[in-house]
């Protein structure tokens, strides 16, 4: 049970990474359309039609394809000055205050894909854009996509935390890397 559990971990930290990675892709993407639309509009008068539209698209897929990789690491904004103190000066409890917030995360995030969910298959049903018919129009259903599997993966680790297959907690086995 304990190797499915730390293989499972494994394929979720995997999966947050790559998102992650996709998610910085998409940062770079969104530089050069920005920097494209300023040099076009101040250069040639010609600024990128729909600009402000892929802005607020690139702005939901960053922000989610990046959340489970900030989950695995442990770097979700939040005031953890309490559990710190306590944590010291009682780390069972401390252990147990983090497994009870890590819950709670997994269950907040359980709640987002379930709503979430129902969106995606309207906008994928109906084929809903957003956007300026004529100018620069997308689909709504990647973006609701991205969320849903993002609020999935994201409660998946953090439900894997609260049983105590953590990152931190697998078993490290040092590469040749490690060694240089």
């Amino acid at each position: 049970m304990k190797q499915a559990l730390a293989a499972l971990t494994r394929l979720a930290n995997g999966i947050a990474v790559s998102a992650n990675a996709v998610g910085t892709l998409v940062v770079l993407a969104l530089v050069m359309v920005v920097n494209y639309d300023m040099a076009a509009r101040n250069l040639f008068n010609a600024p990128f039609n729909g600009a402000v539209e892929v802005v607020q698209f690139s702005m939901v897929l960053i922000v989610f394809l990046q959340l489970p990789d900030v989950v695995r690491v442990n770097r979700l904004t939040r005031s953890d000055g309490f559990l710190v103190v306590v944590g010291g000066r009682y780390p069972a409890l401390g252990r147990w205050m983090r497994k009870i917030l890590n819950l709670v995360s997994a269950i907040f995030m359980m709640l987002v894909a379930i709503a979430i969910f129902p969106e995606f298959l309207k906008m994928w049903e109906t084929n809903d854009f957003f956007g300026v018919p004529g100018v620069f129009t997308a689909p709504w259903w990647p973006v609701k996509l991205t969320i849903f599997a993002s609020a999935v993966l994201a409660a998946l680790i953090f439900a894997l935390k609260v049983i105590g297959t953590s990152p931190d907690e697998v078993q490290h086995t040092p590469s040749q890397e490690d060694a240089v």
